[in-house]
């Protein structure tokens, strides 16, 4: 076994141990099993157990390749005793080191003092064990036992505890203390980086010799969780859109730009922007659905329904709408009582199905007084009052959207209403 100078940490003696388990984590009772696989004589690690329990060993010193503390027997009779790990070649180091610091994940953990499953298997699959297996722990104990001995046992206990709390106390039985194993960490993390910042291709790992591209493993995310920066409170909602530069200039503009529908985007997107942050910053946001995504035809509309567009680029937005001048003004009126909603109730004739008949019909018989409602013709999901020239529309969303029929055309006339007779009554008024 190895037993070379080098750096050394020593920790106080532990208290007595109270309750059944001496180690929380994996990798402590990982060492452990190491032990009691590895001892012979049962009855003596029991014996150990016992005595590290009642807070018999005394300082632990921890350097590579040996751990060492001074144990006492029930009748005060003292013991130096050691445990030896053979330590990590420089080969083994070179494998483990630029494995780790190909994935941020594995620095986060140890960072955080843990050591991941998946930080273990991943070294072992580049052929480096950091745990010790059966017949690694070799004994050493002034009292000349040949195997484990209670005072071998006790301290290897006490060392889960340490572990427990820190698994540099591995890595350093290893061969390397922590100051300067991060210190390798953090230079080839670093020449990694430039190397893939200067062009170069880095080192294909299993994924990316498939052409799969690279990410960061979950498990890996979250263990740096805790070691991440906090985010930033949100920032405070601005009293209202900012305002966009003026694009009117001496300057003639390159081809292919127009200026007037560029100054329009970017309003529109001031706008957009305001409206995002507050909704974002609004209670109960994250419970929120995600919006559904606008056509192109759509969005035609909704700019047009945002903004104040000169002639030309109006022309333009109904012919991305898909839409005469005239069908366009009347699409915008459609989203200012509604968005998409009102919009595609003003687009879309639709014939109700069975159940959505009988709803629709319900709602209209329940809406007014035997007698008192209007004469209304039913043509699909449009049911027209001929008397009043306004028209009831049933949305897909179960609500009824009134219109007006001006100059010839029905046009949108108000917002929604769950009641049929609410919304033909706005209709009326307005009129």
């Amino acid at each position: 076994m190895n037993d070379v100078d080098g750096p050394e940490r020593t920790f106080a003696a532990l208290p007595p141990a109270h309750g059944r388990g001496f180690a929380s984590s994996w990798w402590g009772q990982a060492w452990l099993k190491a032990l009691e696989d590895t001892a012979l004589d049962g009855q003596q690690l029991k014996k150990g157990r016992r005595l590290a329990r009642e807070g018999r060993v005394g300082a632990v010193s921890v350097r590579p390749g040996r751990i060492t503390a001074v144990v006492q027997d029930r009748d005060s009779t003292a013991y130096r005793s050691d445990v030896l790990l053979q330590q990590l070649t420089e080969a083994e180091w070179d494998r483990f080191l630029d494995m780790a610091s190909e994935r941020s994940g594995h620095i986060a953990a140890l960072l955080d003092r843990e050591m991941p499953p998946h930080l273990v298997e991943d070294a072992a699959a580049a052929g480096v064990e950091l745990l010790p297996g059966i017949g690694d722990l070799e004994p050493e104990c002034s009292c000349e036992a040949w195997d484990h001995c209670p005072h071998t046992g006790a301290l290897c206990y006490q060392v889960a505890r340490l572990l427990d709390q820190d698994p540099f106390v591995l890595l350093l039985l290893r061969g390397r203390d922590e100051r300067r194993l991060l210190d390798e960490l953090q230079v080839r993390s670093t020449a990694r980086a430039v190397h893939e910042a200067d062009g170069a291709d880095p080192e294909p790992d299993s994924l990316a010799g498939q052409g799969l591209p690279r990410g960061v493993r979950a498990d890996e995310a979250f263990a740096a969780r805790d070691i991440l920066p906090p985010l930033p409170p949100p920032p405070p909602l601005p009293a209202e859109p900012g305002l966009p530069p003026s694009l009117d200039s001496e300057t003639d503009p390159v081809p292919g730009v127009d200026p007037a529908a560029l100054e329009v985007l970017a309003a529109d997107s001031a706008v957009r922007a305001f409206a995002m942050l507050a909704d974002a910053l609004s209670e109960g946001h994250e419970r929120q659905p995600v919006a559904i995504g606008l056509t192109p035809g759509q969005d035609a509309v909704r700019l047009a329904a945002g903004t104040r567009p000169d002639e030309q680029v109006s022309a333009r937005l109904a012919s991305a709408s898909g839409r005469q001048r005239a069908d366009l003004d009347a699409a915008v009126r459609a989203w200012r009582y509604g968005g998409p909603a009102a919009l595609a109730v003003f687009d879309e004739e639709w014939l109700p199905g069975p159940e959505e008949l009988v709803r629709a019909r319900a709602q209209l018989a329940a809406a007014w007084e035997e007698g008192e409602g209007p004469q209304l013709r039913a043509a699909n999901n449009r049911w027209t009052a001929t008397a009043s020239g306004a028209q009831l529309r049933y949305g897909r969303d179960g609500r009824w959207w009134p219109y007006r029929k001006e100059r010839g055309r029905w046009l949108p006339a108000g917002p929604a209403d769950d009641d049929p007779a609410g919304a033909l009554a706005g209709a009326l008024s307005d009129a």
